[in-house]
């Protein structure tokens, strides 16, 4: 095992179900996420044909999609068949899921230390997991029963695990949702343009230190296990909720 703070890898003799783990996508730009469920088997989120990062604009042409380095490959695969046209909750094998990507767990219950101490959000969360069997019963249900439409910053894969993990959901209409990637890639984008702390000075390396200080505040505030507008929801009235909406409606105005 080489798990600690640079790395999350893991070897998949050490997979065990319930386990919430994911999969760098080309160059680690993006990375796809699921719940192993034991036998080989992953129940994941997607938006269908490997576009887990489509946004629906022209930004697509420009950002890769999570699909497999090698989708022929997966077309012909013996144990899941042709998945290239599924979309919402599916289930697939382990090979399918990593397309020829390595294996890594994602980690709970890390102090805020460990957690400021990871560069590239989406790996941990300061949240607590429930039970494997709380976990496992999640991701089952959704599979028959859906997760909501995809959306890339508030309803997506890494947003289905976190959720199979703990059933915590964030009741505010917001901007993003529980993931820990688009939260950091918002955070990147307004750290420097957005903080007024940017005045203080003009040198580059005081840009730098003020910018990445920002960055990590709000990926600590917006982490599930520290803001506050979330709420433990069963999965029945989640999937009773969210009946053709792209989000459950178990919402509250700011």
């Amino acid at each position: 095992m080489k798990m600690g703070v640079l790395s999350n890898r893991i070897s998949r003799e050490e997979m065990k179900a319930g386990d919430h783990i994911y999969s760098w996508r080309h160059a680690y730009i993006y990375a796809h996420h699921g719940i192993y469920v034991g036998e080989g088997k992953v129940i994941h989120f997607t938006q269908g044909a490997g576009r887990e990062i489509s946004t629906g604009t022209v930004l697509d042409r420009i950002i890769f999609s999570s699909s497999p380095s090698h989708p022929s490959d997966t077309l012909n695969c013996p144990v899941c068949g042709d998945q290239s046209r599924l979309d919402g909750v599916i289930s697939s094998c382990i090979d399918c899921f990593l397309a020829d990507g390595d294996l890594y767990l994602f980690q709970y219950a890390v102090s805020p230390a460990f957690f400021l101490a990871k560069p590239r959000g989406g790996t941990c969360t300061i949240s607590a997991s429930d039970s494997s069997e709380e976990v496992l019963h999640r991701a089952s249900f959704l599979l028959h029963n859906g997760f909501g439409v995809y959306h890339l910053f508030k309803n997506n894969c890494e947003d289905f695990a976190i959720y199979c993990k703990t059933g915590l959901l964030v009741i505010t209409r917001i901007s993003v949702g529980r993931s820990g990637q688009a939260t950091s890639f918002l955070a990147a984008a307004s750290a420097i343009v957005s903080s007024p702390l940017r005045y203080l000075t003009t040198s580059f390396t005081g840009l730098a230190a003020v910018g990445y200080g920002m960055y990590c505040f709000s990926r600590l505030i917006s982490d599930i296990g520290v803001r506050r507008d979330v709420e433990k929801v069963p999965v029945e009235r989640l999937v009773s909720a969210s009946a053709g909406s792209e989000k459950p409606d178990i919402t509250k105005e700011n």
